[in-house]
């Protein structure tokens, strides 16, 4: 328990670290970002200014044509600088629009690389049984506080690994079918006791106790996996 408390407590902190790391690299090139494009892009005044020096010089333009033209270059001035604006603004919530999907991008990517890491130092570690009670006249068995009910024959098949795993013995195939039949070991086949085993695990149901709960040991046979304090047989 304290090895994976201590895993636990260093892969938050890692992914702390990450997240905050990430956050700051995209707020970092955000405002880099921003300073460039608000940097390179003209003033919105150039243009009016521009045009008021074009009044300033030129005094002698006081015909009526002349005088509509700068009114227009005015005109046109005063809509370059709404437009430019506009585009600051547009620009703006582009870049803040683009960092909000970064961080979310990198916040399920860090809970996705713990979630994956969480679960593998489970696998490595098996799964944490605190109590498994076999109820034989209910056929029931109660792992932790989930309830599976087994056929008679899955309950003998675990009753059987129980009983085994209490003297700390491993059974082969032959071995177990011997134990539900009442046969001898000689005359029953491996395969039928690794049929048991398969039924056992396909009703229990799920996939990662079935398969953490009962571990087969590599030509020797099957076992429990878990320790021998937490069986209890009814």
């Amino acid at each position: 328990m304290r090895v994976r408390s201590i895993f636990a407590t260093d892969l938050g902190r890692g992914a702390t670290r990450a997240l905050v790391a990430g956050i700051s690299a995209i707020l970092l090139l955000l405002l880099v970002a921003a300073a460039a494009v608000f940097l390179r892009m003209p003033d919105p005044n150039v243009f009016n200014e521009r045009v008021e020096r074009i009044f300033a010089e030129n005094d002698a333009l006081t015909g009526q044509a002349e005088v509509r033209l700068l009114e227009i270059l005015a005109q046109s001035g005063t809509a370059f600088a709404e437009t430019l604006a506009t585009y600051r603004v547009l620009i703006f919530v582009l870049l803040v629009f683009s960092a909000a999907l970064l961080v979310s991008a990198i916040i399920f990517l860090i809970l996705f690389v713990a979630l994956n890491r969480r679960m593998s130092e489970i696998e490595r570690a098996g799964i944490e049984i605190r109590s498994l009670m076999l109820s034989r006249d209910a056929n029931a068995v109660y792992l932790n506080n989930m309830e599976f009910s087994l056929t008679g024959a899955a309950m003998e098949t675990l009753a059987a690994l129980a009983e085994a795993r209490l003297d700390d013995e491993i059974l082969s195939g032959a071995e177990i079918e011997a134990i539900v039949t009442g046969k001898s070991v000689d005359t029953c086949d491996e395969a039928a006791g690794a049929t048991r085993i398969k039924r056992l695990r396909d009703a229990l149901g799920n996939q990662i106790v079935s398969q953490l709960l009962i571990r087969t040991v590599a030509r020797k046979g099957y076992m429990l996996a878990i320790e021998k304090d937490v069986i209890r047989i009814m």
